[in-house]
């Protein structure tokens, strides 16, 4: 199965992910290219170190502008190292006796000579619209910018249509999400599983007071959500990269067991002693060594019911199927099914548990399985030539005729297992 597993140990912000992503694909010439034609924005990728280690960072210039962060000059972790389309004003506050103002140019008032108009949610809806892009691409990126539209509106208690963001916020936002989403279609990946996310912490400080993080839009977002705090200061995760996380998710958890083929750095925009960077991981799951053990207790079923479910379970393809039998509550005997199955063969082995038997709960555990290496070779013997399973490993060495041979040849001579065992 065709994996993206994310690491976001430092956040993420649509331009780290669009980073992160655009190293796993092939097509970043034709990616540019249709980047670059949505009118105004001009997206240039550069190399950035972060922690002696690098990646790619994503500066999008909306009419010549960019809109980028403003830090203290202080040597410390204390700064917002993401950007991002707030219809507001962020200044970072600490908790020690002195704050720093950390102006982001995200809300009405700017340092610029110049103005900008504002655009509401149905305006950047139809810029998505006209580009020349595909229909999915299209509404991966609406359905992402609603989320955000949404929690904007939760987050300040006004109708989805009074949130606007201003002409750079904007179209910077809009250049991410639909970066991301036109690199996640290039994939093509088959499940996208998410690390939990570290949304940094402490404080900022925006038009309507101080405020913890997460921002009140981002915490909308990431409701049902996977984070966790440390004691870096700053917000991480910016409401972007929660909503294109939140879309594009199929699960959450710690890196699956998977052949990996690429990896992708995408780089935030200031340096922390911990990489400021979002992982990508490209690669095959499932048919790779991934195995569940799937189990549930049973106590009303007959030895035939249980024998035709086995049945049913091997057809559907499972590795190892065995009953144990078990004294349940009230001192009821019963059987455990245990199944050991390939994670790809897990949603179809459960259907079939539940279809043939007559529980009403299935138990998951995901196992590591180490095997020593196997392979069959044909030796003459005093029954003729025979294969030999040879197995080898772990400075291991071990050899077994084909059962289904030993049998033949029992039938054939008159023998039992053990005599045809000690002639071989």
């Amino acid at each position: 199965m065709k994996t993206l597993f994310l690491e976001l140990n430092m956040g993420t912000s649509g331009d780290m992910l669009m980073g992160a992503l655009y190293d796993l694909v092939d097509e970043q010439e034709e990616f540019l290219k249709i980047m670059n034609s949505i009118e105004g924005v001009e997206l240039r990728v550069e190399k950035a170190e972060r922690a002696g280690i690098v990646g790619n960072k994503m500066r999008v210039f909306v009419n010549g502008e960019e809109e980028e962060s403003h830090d203290h000059n202080h040597e410390d972790e204390h700064t917002h190292e993401h950007e991002h389309e707030h219809t507001h004003e962020h200044e970072h506050t600490h908790e020690h006796g002195h704050h720093h103002d950390h102006s982001h140019s995200h809300g009405h008032e700017h340092d610029h000579s110049h103005e900008h108009h504002h655009r509401g949610l149905k305006e950047i809806e139809d810029i998505i619209n006209e580009l020349s892009i595909s229909d999915k691409v299209k509404e991966d990126a609406i359905a992402v910018y609603k989320l955000i539209g949404e929690a904007e509106a939760k987050a300040h208690d006004k109708p989805v249509d009074e949130v606007h963001f201003h002409e750079v916020g904007s179209l910077d936002a809009v250049a991410d999400v639909v970066g991301v989403s036109l690199l996640v279609e290039m994939l093509g990946p088959e499940k996208v599983i998410v690390s939990p996310i570290h949304i940094g912490s402490g404080n900022v400080k925006c038009a309507h007071g101080i405020l913890p993080v997460p921002a009140p839009a981002t915490a909308y977002i990431i409701k049902d959500m996977p984070v966790y705090q440390t004691d870096i200061k700053g917000e991480l995760l910016t409401p972007t990269g929660a909503a294109l996380i939140k879309h594009f998710a199929d699960e959450f958890g710690q890196m699956p067991i998977m052949k990996i083929k690429q990896i992708g750095l995408g780089a935030g925009s200031k340096d922390f002693k911990q990489a400021n960077i979002t992982r990508a991981f490209w690669g095959e799951t499932g048919a790779t060594g991934g195995i569940v053990e799937l189990g549930t207790n049973i106590d009303d079923a007959t030895g035939e019911e249980l024998a035709f479910l086995m049945e049913r379970l091997f057809d559907e393809g499972a590795r190892e199927v065995f009953f144990t039998p078990v004294i349940m509550k009230k001192g009821r005997p019963g059987t455990l099914l245990t199944v050991i199955a390939d994670e790809g063969k897990k949603e179809g082995i459960v259907t079939c548990i539940f279809k043939y038997s007559s529980t009403i709960g299935v138990r998951e555990f995901n196992i590591n399985r180490h095997t020593m290496d196997r392979k069959i070779i044909s030796r003459d013997t005093v029954f003729g030539k025979l294969d030999v399973k040879e197995s080898e490993g772990f400075g291991v060495k071990k050899e077994k005729y084909e059962f289904e041979d030993i049998k033949r040849i029992a039938e054939e001579k008159g023998l039992s297992i053990r005599e045809v065992l000690e002639r071989l």
